[in-house]
């Protein structure tokens, strides 16, 4: 019950002491101000359905994976089942995972070891491509800040020395919670490796790629779960007048660091994604700040207030598709049960 309790406890206290860190003092009204005035709400609800996209093309690459070990499940229980999972895993971080195959086990019976090896199969192709992803951004913005160290005489201690105490603070704190996470992940997994037959199951799950059918279409859904992941995060930038000249490469760095600060178990990443995200707009602008054009102060003020905006909308969005989604599972079970009767 204590186990339990500290799961759910212990991610939502880290993301909470890392957000008031980093908003300790911050003017509220400048929050609502910034969504009722100063936000353009057409970039901002053009970048959702990037948000919804990313989901539906991971349900339909899913059930691609469950069909050649036999596994038929349906393509809204599957959808609905993703939606759910999402915003489980803001409650607790990684339930989803679980949760979204206990769901199709119970929905259309398809196999929760099978369908939790395919899981596994999904994070493989999925660090695949974000380390993809990173390459590309790695290597396209690497000119971008020779050149800025070239031109401005910078060097990397003068770049260090613009975090604060609490910024490294922050870091420290994110880097240590990672290595404990890898450690309790790897510790499950020898646990879990004592159940053979489940083990033997999950492998099938995991090997299940090698039969898929139209594997174009599979690949096709990869890269465009994370692209679509992408264009959530950078368009969401044309919304305020600071971030709109972000260049679309830079955006792709921006994009792959936040990724990483997620890996730290808070709530969708609450927190260390915020403190990663202001981080790479402060380095954007640090050449204009070093040219007199902005000051450090309002670039600072403005990259927390642009990351807290950015994701407080995109976690209700998380919120409001795991609603529908639970809705709509409930509305299909009633059914099913009136055609059994």
């Amino acid at each position: 019950m204590l186990k339990n309790i500290l799961k759910i406890v212990l991610p939502f206290a880290l993301g909470i002491a890392i957000l008031w860190w980093m908003y300790r003092g911050t003017d509220w009204s400048d929050f609502w101000h910034n969504v009722c005035h100063e936000m353009n709400w057409g970039w901002m609800l053009f970048s959702l359905i990037f948000g919804i996209l990313p989901q539906v093309f991971r349900a339909l690459r899913w059930r691609q994976t469950l069909a050649p070990m036999g596994e038929n499940a349906r393509v809204r229980t599957s959808i609905d089942s993703i939606f759910v999972s999402y915003a489980a895993s803001l409650v607790v971080p990684r339930i989803g995972e679980v949760m979204r195959c206990s769901t199709l086990k119970r929905m259309d019976g398809v196999s929760f070891s099978k369908s939790l090896g395919t899981v596994v199969t999904e994070r493989i192709v999925d660090m695949l491509v974000m380390a993809l992803f990173t390459l590309v951004a790695l290597l396209t913005q690497l000119p971008t800040f020779v050149n800025f160290m070239e031109t401005t005489g910078t060097s990397l201690d003068s770049i260090l020395n613009r975090f604060t105490g609490t910024g490294y603070i922050v870091t420290l704190i994110c880097g240590i919670t990672v290595v404990i996470t890898l450690g309790i992940l790897f510790w499950r997994y020898k646990m879990f490796k004592k159940g053979k037959d489940i083990l033997l199951e999950v492998k099938a799950g995991i090997l299940s790629l090698r039969n898929v059918d139209r594997v174009w279409l599979y690949l096709f859904y990869s890269l465009g779960i994370w692209v679509c992941y992408y264009l959530h995060f950078y368009l969401a930038f044309f919304s305020f007048d600071l971030t709109a000249g972000i260049p679309p490469m830079y955006g792709l760095l921006m994009f792959c660091v936040g990724t990483y600060a997620v890996l730290v178990p808070t709530p969708n990443g609450a927190g260390p994604w915020h403190f990663a995200v202001k981080t790479t707009i402060v380095i954007f602008f640090a050449d204009a700040v070093m040219a007199g054009q902005l000051a450090q102060d309002y670039v600072e003020a403005q990259a927390i207030m642009i990351a807290l905006v950015i994701h407080t909308i995109e976690t209700a969005l998380v919120v409001l598709l795991g609603a529908y989604g639970w809705a709509d599972l409930n509305f299909i079970k009633r059914k099913d049960k009136e055609q059994n009767n």
